[in-house]
């Protein structure tokens, strides 16, 4: 149904039954030509490129983005190369010569964890991490666990990447949250940005919601956003020039000047590639009228058809008592089946890659990702009795 959008990569990887998207995702045939537009235009600008993305490029990838997640105000997403960046400045925001506390969970994605790990280490950073299973009371443990102390920071994913179990409403979830704590409440919205149809508009002004490019935006690594509450005054210790972009030419002050909208969180001089890249993705996705609601639909038509034909095989670790989670009504867009352990998970993805599946692991949990690119008819997993 959606193929023709992307012949490069299927073309470049064909016999390949590619189950990787949730991590590594195709990216569609028009991010070719948002290479090269990126490569004209420096071409053609040189230096004054900056001028140009800052007054063109920009503000439309932020006007497409907000569109996406219901943002009323586009000038409050900032740009990163990676949700590290991001999530350092937001740590910066802090005094760390005074106590920090926070409430986070066990299944957060490595840009989070292991640096919080880290600062764990100092005596002064207290780290709570909730354990998201048993997943049917997590949102409850969460906010009651929110509401037993003073905490600085709240940081919590949408979708967990390691299991693929969603927020069920992310928006009241939000909510209780702040109604518990006047923490700093981050949303990490990887796995649910331009997976899960996301309405932010009755909570934007209470959260920072992290993201990127490089899964279902299909836009590739590079370019990743940040959502700021409007009118933050956060000064984060960790800056770059492009916070203060528009106070450039202005006489200097002994003060360090930010930014009055979301770009207070900027850093410093990046490749716009990965920009250019989304910037055509999403509106390619707008043209064709391919939105998340419909993306969201497909997938799950696709995850049925895939576990009806998982259960024919009668695979001996692929299977319904492996699955990590059954309701695909709150699921992002991968699978995660539960193994022995990480040995048994990685030699199981040997086999399936050598068989032609591609997939991946994370310690014990083999998931398998579903995309636009997929057809379920061109799914064979009679290969999979091979590896049983």
């Amino acid at each position: 149904m959606y193929k023709q959008f992307y012949q490069g990569f299927l073309t470049a990887n064909k016999g390949k039954q590619h189950f990787a998207c949730h991590s590594h995702h195709y990216w569609p045939d028009v991010t070719r030509d948002a290479m090269l537009e990126y490569w004209d235009d420096s071409a053609r600008l040189v230096d004054d490129k900056w001028r140009y993305i800052f007054s063109e490029k920009v503000p439309e990838t932020q006007q497409l983005i907000a569109d996406i997640l219901q943002l009323p105000h586009p000038e409050q997403i900032v740009f990163a190369p990676n949700t590290h960046e991001l999530v350092m400045r937001l740590i910066s925001c802090f005094d760390l010569r005074k106590p920090l506390r926070i409430l986070s969970t066990d299944s957060e994605f490595h840009s989070f964890s292991r640096q919080v790990k880290r600062l764990a280490e100092y005596d002064n950073v207290q780290l709570d991490s909730l354990a998201t299973e048993p997943f049917s009371t997590f949102e409850q443990r969460f906010i009651q666990a929110a509401s037993n102390q003073d905490y600085d920071i709240i940081f919590v994913s949408q979708v967990f990447f390691n299991s693929g179990y969603a927020i069920s409403d992310l928006t009241q979830f939000v909510q209780q949250l702040a109604e518990q704590s006047k923490a700093m409440i981050v949303i990490d919205g990887y796995h649910g940005f331009m997976a899960l149809p996301t309405d932010l508009s009755t909570v934007s002004e209470r959260i920072f919601y992290v993201a990127g490019s490089y899964k279902y935006a299909q836009a590739g690594e590079g370019c990743c956003f940040m959502a700021v509450p409007l009118g933050s005054e956060h000064r984060p210790l960790y800056t770059g020039w492009f916070a203060e972009f528009g106070t450039l030419a202005a006489e200097k002050t002994a003060t360090t000047l930010y930014s009055e909208d979301g770009f207070r969180f900027a850093g410093s001089t990046m490749d716009f590639t990965a920009l250019y890249r989304l910037n055509a993705v999403l509106r390619l996705f707008k043209q064709q009228g391919i939105t998340v609601g419909r993306s969201h639909q497909y997938v799950q038509k696709l995850q049925q058809v895939f576990l009806d034909k998982l259960e024919i095989v009668q695979h001996a670790k692929l299977n319904s008592s492996s699955l990590l989670m059954h309701d695909l009504n709150h699921h992002g867009h991968f699978l995660t089946f539960k193994l022995a352990n990480a040995s048994e998970a990685a030699e199981l993805a040997s086999q399936l890659k050598r068989a032609g599946i591609e997939t991946d692991y994370r310690g014990e949990r083999l998931r398998f990702g579903f995309g636009l690119y997929h057809d379920s008819a061109d799914y064979d997993l009679s290969c999979l009795k091979e590896t049983s």
